[in-house]
């Protein structure tokens, strides 16, 4: 049987892995052992912000819109509710936009929430 040396496959796994840990502090970047732990790790929290990442902007569009609505004395969840029954179909992402940029839009979506009746 033939002897198979890896040499090259292996200089050129680790010359990726040592690629892609640049930047990192201490031995995480230079040494192969060390780094391919680090990039393993940073690999798992990325994919773990990504899942964050759409919790985080969800609570910071809510907590927009019930800021405003709140200076109007209204709270979040009901005027929602009231939407939901008026059947507008507007996102969170959007009500935030509005509610930031463009007040007085804003201020007739909500109209249409007060004007809606409760469904019991």
């Amino acid at each position: 049987m033939v002897r198979v040396k890896g040499g090259v496959a292996s200089r050129n796994r680790h010359k990726k892995v040592l690629k892609a840990t640049k930047g990192y502090r201490g031995k995480r970047h230079s040494t192969f052992k060390m780094a391919m732990q680090a990039h393993m790790k940073a690999g798992k929290n990325a994919y773990v912000g990504r899942k964050q990442k759409k919790r985080d902007f969800r609570r910071l569009w809510i907590s927009r819109i019930s800021a405003v609505l709140r200076a109007q004395g209204l709270r979040y969840s009901e005027t929602k509710n009231q939407w939901l029954h008026a059947r507008m179909e507007i996102d969170r992402k959007n009500l935030s936009e509005l509610a930031v940029n463009f007040p007085e839009v804003f201020q007739k979506v909500v109209d249409v929430a007060k004007t809606t009746k409760k469904i019991a």
